[in-house]
């Protein structure tokens, strides 16, 4: 694996960060404000600004591989801008590059048909519309997507869509246009990785309803939010199952991959930041006769977060390298563990920087306390740490041991 990006990547790592110098972080502490007087769930005016300014200077869909529709970075390439993005929670949405739309623009350029890609991918490459990925359920143990109880019923020429789902990211927003759903359209297939099937739901359509949006830790998420939904009788034409039917796993694993990567290589900026933070507060400030880098154990967190930061960036890296050389399904043992390791070193590593901060570093004075909050839920998302590490365990005990 070759360390040294190539001169492009260094061009666009410079131009997003310098983006980010000029015009991000001088936003960062007054961007609920611009939310709150939006309305809340409206993307405010002042993102609608950045984003053309990113656009124009040809900072955009930089996450997505076929040149067709980005960038044509690789997984390896694209990592260091993720990093850089990830220093701010809303940062990639100001390149088009936020989830859950990149999961779902990534499922449409690989798995949707040509009218599905011309009604939903090519304004989302845009950013015309947002998206929403629904495939979560309060009712049963979705780390087993095989639990899933969302109905999808094939009636004559349409699709009849019944269930109960929450953290359906980003459907609040009021730019939302698509869901995509994952439900069972074989429930009694004695496969049960053939059950499931997904399909594209006009965020109108009749049936569909917002129940609650519930908080994390205090944060709402907007203007994305991620809600509790329900499906009643909610009815789309057969034309927009994805794939078919029985190949929602198969597009699940497609989708999750990438995406879990892309999670992985913001959290670490975010823990990069945090680190910088750190040492800038360490040495700005004094406790019982000396700067607070001067004591030992101080020392000893910083020491140690650099440690852990350079250690999951080299295997989110890894992971990214192995799934250009050789597939996402070859890669998924660095995929899962990258997935354990980066959000947990990133909430501990958030962690020390807030207590170094003192009383300040649990306000929206500083960027830690949401930072944190999304680092330790993505310890949920996109499947629990335990499922990882049961599935890479399954893994090498085949590998090893058969």
């Amino acid at each position: 694996m070759n360390f040294e990006f190539p001169d492009k990547v260094k061009d666009l790592q410079a131009r997003v960060a310098a983006f980010m110098d000029e015009h991000v972080y001088p936003l960062e502490h007054e961007y609920d404000r611009h939310v709150a007087e939006a309305g809340g769930w409206t993307t405010p005016p002042v993102l609608d600004d950045l984003k053309e300014k990113a656009r124009a200077e040809g900072l955009w869909n930089l996450f997505m591989p076929d040149e067709r529709y980005g960038a044509g970075l690789t997984n390896l390439e694209y990592a260091p801008l993720a990093e850089i993005m990830g220093r701010v929670e809303w940062a990639p949405e100001v390149f088009n590059c936020s989830a859950p739309d990149t999961g779902n623009m990534e499922t449409l350029a690989r798995y949707a048909g040509d009218e599905q890609k011309k009604q939903w991918l090519e304004p989302l490459l845009a950013g015309e519309i947002r998206s929403c990925f629904s495939m979560t359920e309060p009712a049963v143990a979705s780390s087993d997507a095989t639990n899933i109880e969302c109905r999808i019923t094939r009636d004559g020429e349409d699709y009849v869509i019944n269930g109960r789902k929450w953290f359906s990211s980003g459907f609040a927003n009021e730019r939302c246009r698509l869901v995509i759903v994952m439900g069972k359209t074989a429930p009694d297939d004695p496969d049960r990785y053939r059950q499931q099937s997904m399909i594209l739901v006009p965020k109108d359509a009749p049936g569909l309803r917002l129940e609650r949006n519930p908080t994390t830790f205090g944060y709402s998420g907007a203007p994305g939010g991620h809600p509790e939904i329900v499906f009643e009788d909610v009815r789309v034409p057969a034309s927009n199952i994805l794939l078919g039917e029985g190949r929602g796993f198969e597009i699940a694993q497609g989708r999750l991959g990438p995406g879990r990567i892309h999670h992985c290589m913001r959290f670490i900026g975010s823990a990069q930041r945090a680190l910088e933070l750190m040492c800038q507060r360490a040495e700005s400030r004094s406790a019982f006769g000396m700067k607070l880098s001067e004591h030992g154990s101080l020392r000893e967190d910083i020491a140690r977060s650099f440690c852990e930061i350079e250690q999951a960036r080299l295997l989110t890296l890894r992971a990214a390298d192995k799934m250009d050389r050789e597939g996402n399904k070859a890669a998924r043992d660095l995929i899962a563990a990258a997935k354990i390791v980066v959000p947990k070193m990133a909430t501990e590593v958030i962690d020390r920087a807030m207590q170094v901060h003192g009383a300040k570093g649990f306000t929206e004075d500083t960027f830690l306390p949401r930072a944190w909050t999304w680092a330790r839920y993505i310890r949920v998302g996109d499947g629990p740490d335990q499922v990882h590490m049961s599935s890479l365990a399954r893994q090498l005990l085949r590998r090893y041991a058969g």
